[in-house]
């Protein structure tokens, strides 16, 4: 099943906080329409809310991310007559990807079970998991939960372990080798 209807996901997924000189330096390109494809599609409205339920396959691709992951959950506002645009992000409540959930987005890759995104919170909350990676260092991180702040370049989480590129030596060792060479006979 393929579907046009939620031109906003590019927004709601867009809170990976890290960011090169590169992806700022490009020219802003027209957006492009955000395409979910599934195996199936849930979608119902109360008074209150819509949601939409895509299983199995499930591919999100929008300007330049691309999200795949085995269910994904929608939850928006309800739409009134006179309010009838879903492609705002204030409408959005929350989207939670689950399920082999893979994020790739200018540079950046996400790996996790699980991913929620609160676009109220600007917030992208990974468990199940998780790993970040940024191609640019490359560095890695990895623990147990790991939250992305939207627009803060900035990564919080518990029991984090990051991997970063080798320091430069500063000096350090060429000190070790002349101590050890004064200490020899």
């Amino acid at each position: 099943m393929k579907t046009h209807l939620l031109p906003a996901l590019l927004a709601l997924l867009a809170p990976l906080p890290l960011s090169s000189a590169a992806d700022t330096a490009k020219p802003a390109a027209p957006p492009q329409p955000t395409v979910v494809t599934s195996d199936k599609l849930e979608m119902w409205t109360t008074d209150e809310e819509t949601r939409a339920i895509f299983t199995g396959n499930v591919t999100a691709t929008g300007d330049n991310i691309r999200v795949t992951c085995d269910h994904l959950e929608i939850t928006a506002r309800s739409l009134s007559e006179k309010d009838s645009k879903l492609s705002t992000i204030e409408k959005f409540k929350a989207l939670v990807a689950t399920g082999s959930v893979h994020l790739v987005q200018a540079g950046r890759e996400v790996t996790c079970g699980r991913a929620e995104v609160l676009p109220g919170e600007d917030k992208l909350i990974l468990t199940e998991s998780p790993v970040v990676i940024d191609h640019s260092g490359p560095y890695v991180s990895t623990g147990d939960r790991i939250v992305l702040h939207r627009g803060e370049k900035r990564i919080t989480g518990d029991n984090i372990r990051t991997t970063l590129p080798p320091v430069k030596d500063l000096g350090a060792r060429d000190a070790l080798q002349k101590e050890t060479a004064k200490k020899q006979p």
